[in-house]
C-alpha cells in the first residue's frame, strides 16, 4: 500500500466502511465521532464545510458543453499520454470494475475510461467527462483533495464528503510537466468501495510516472527537431535557438546551457554571455541574440500605467497596475545599486515588514515587463533607462 492508501491490506472493506459511516455522521452532525478522520480527511473536511456545501445533495457540477470539453484536450499535453495511461490502467484483470479518469488542473474532467456499468454508475454521480471535480464543486474527493493538497490521495467510502459518493473509492495523483514542474492535471480510478484493491494506488503512481518519463521524451524530440529546421537558418553566433518554454535547443558561440526564460515577443530576456535580447519567432521555436551589439532599451511610464517600450528597432506596450508602476519607479530612483527586499518594502508600504509581499509583487511585475528589471539586488537592467511622464500616482 502507498503511503496515502486508505486502506491497510487485509483489512474487511465493509467493517471499514462502517466505522467510516459513523465518523462521517458524527463530524457533520458536530458531535465528537469514536474515531478521528484521517488528516487528509479532516483538512478536507474543514475547507468544504467552511465553503457551505451540503452533504446530502449534488453539489454543483455544471459540466462544460462538448465543443469546449474537445479544446482543453486538445490544448492539454496529456493528450501526448493519455493512450499509455490507458493501457498501463486498463491492463490489471479487474479493469473491468473501475474508472480511469484524467483531468486537467482545473479539475475538469478530460477523458474517462470503463465498463459500461460502471460508466452508468457515474453517469448517476454526475462523473463525467466535462464535469468539475474540485473539492469546490462536489466536496471532499479524490480529485479535488489532491489538487487542493498538492499531493496523492485515495479516499474509501465515507471519507468523501457528499453522501452520493460514500458508495465509491478513487485513488487521485497529480501529473506534472517534466520540463516546467507546472500542474497539467491529476489521474485518478474510481470504484465502488468495496471493490477497492490495496496496490492499486502503486499501480497509478506507476502509471503517471511513466506518463512523464514519456512526457519527457517528447520535450527532448521536440528540441530535437526544432535544432534540425532551425540549423540552415540561424547563422553564426553568439546566438540560441529555444523552445517557447525557453529550453535550449541550439546554442552557438557562447556556453551551452539548458534554459533561459521563456521568450515573448513583447518583452526583452537577459540571457548570461549575451546581456538584453528581444527574442525573434522561428518557426516553432525562437531566436535569441543581441541586435548589433548591446541592446538599448527606453521605457517611457505614462500616469495611467501604460509603459511604452524600445528596444533598438522593436517597441511595445505595458498596461501597469498602480503597485507595479511605483515599484518600477522606486528600482529606477535607486540606481544600479539597486534595492533589496527590506529597502523595497519600507517604500512601497512604510514597513520592512511586507519583505515576502514585496518579493512576489517584483516576480509578477517581471512577468509583465521580462528582463527590464534585474534581480539580486532588483533594479533596471543594464541598458534600460526609464522616463516617468507626469506623477506616478
Amino acid at each position: 500500500m502507498t503511503a496515502y492508501g486508505a486502506v491497510e491490506p487485509g483489512t474487511d472493506l465493509s467493517v471499514r466502511a462502517r466505522e467510516l459511516q459513523r465518523v462521517h455522521d458524527a463530524v457533520l452532525a458536530g458531535s465528537r465521532p469514536d474515531a478521528r478522520p484521517r488528516p487528509v480527511v479532516a483538512r478536507s473536511w474543514s475547507r468544504v464545510l467552511a465553503l457551505g456545501l451540503d452533504p446530502d445533495r449534488a453539489n454543483l457540477r455544471d459540466p462544460l458543453p462538448a465543443d469546449d470539453v474537445e479544446r482543453r484536450r486538445r490544448a492539454s499535453p496529456l493528450a501526448l499520454v493519455v493512450d499509455e495511461l490507458r493501457r498501463v490502467l486498463t491492463s490489471v484483470a479487474d479493469a473491468s470494475v473501475f474508472l480511469v479518469v484524467v483531468c486537467d488542473a482545473d479539475g475538469v474532467i478530460l477523458w474517462r475510461e470503463g465498463s459500461a456499468r460502471v460508466r452508468l454508475q457515474a453517469d448517476h454521480l454526475g462523473f463525467a467527462e466535462g464535469a468539475t471535480w474540485t473539492e469546490q464543486r462536489v466536496g471532499t474527493n479524490a480529485i479535488g483533495t489532491a489538487l487542493a493538497e498538492a499531493a496523492p490521495v485515495q479516499l474509501f467510502s465515507a471519507e468523501h464528503f457528499e453522501r452520493q459518493q460514500v458508495p465509491w473509492y478513487c485513488t487521485a495523483h497529480p501529473l506534472h510537466d517534466p520540463r516546467t514542474g507546472e500542474l497539467l492535471g491529476v489521474v485518478d480510478v474510481s470504484g465502488p468501495a468495496l471493490t477497492l484493491h490495496p496496490a492499486l494506488g502503486s499501480l497509478v503512481e506507476s502509471a503517471v510516472r511513466l506518463a512523464e518519463g514519456a512526457l519527457h521524451r517528447h520535450h527532448r524530440d521536440g528540441l530535437d527537431r526544432l535544432r534540425r529546421e532551425a540549423a540552415p537558418l540561424v547563422g553564426s553566433g553568439p546566438l540560441l535557438v529555444v523552445d517557447d518554454h525557453g529550453w535550449v535547443a541550439h546554442h552557438e558561440g557562447l556556453a551551452a546551457r539548458d534554459r533561459i526564460e521563456a521568450p515573448s515577443p513583447d518583452r526583452p530576456v537577459a540571457v548570461p554571455g549575451l546581456g538584453l535580447c528581444v527574442p525573434e519567432r522561428l518557426g516553432r521555436g525562437w531566436l535569441v541574440r543581441p541586435s548589433g551589439g548591446a541592446v538599448r532599451v527606453t521605457a517611457r511610464l505614462h500616469p495611467d500605467g501604460v509603459l511604452d517600450v524600445v528596444a533598438g528597432d522593436r517597441s511595445w506596450r505595458a498596461t501597469l497596475t498602480r503597485r507595479h508602476a511605483q515599484i518600477l519607479t522606486h528600482l529606477a530612483g535607486a540606481g544600479p545599486r539597486g534595492l533589496d527586499a527590506c529597502a523595497l518594502s519600507v517604500l512601497v508600504h512604510g514597513d520592512a515588514e511586507h519583505v515576502v509581499t514585496a518579493r512576489a509583487e517584483v516576480s509578477r511585475l517581471r512577468r509583465a515587463v521580462g528582463a527590464l528589471v534585474a534581480t539580486g539586488p532588483y533594479r533596471l537592467a543594464d541598458g534600460v533607462r526609464l522616463e516617468v511622464v507626469g506623477d506616478v500616482p
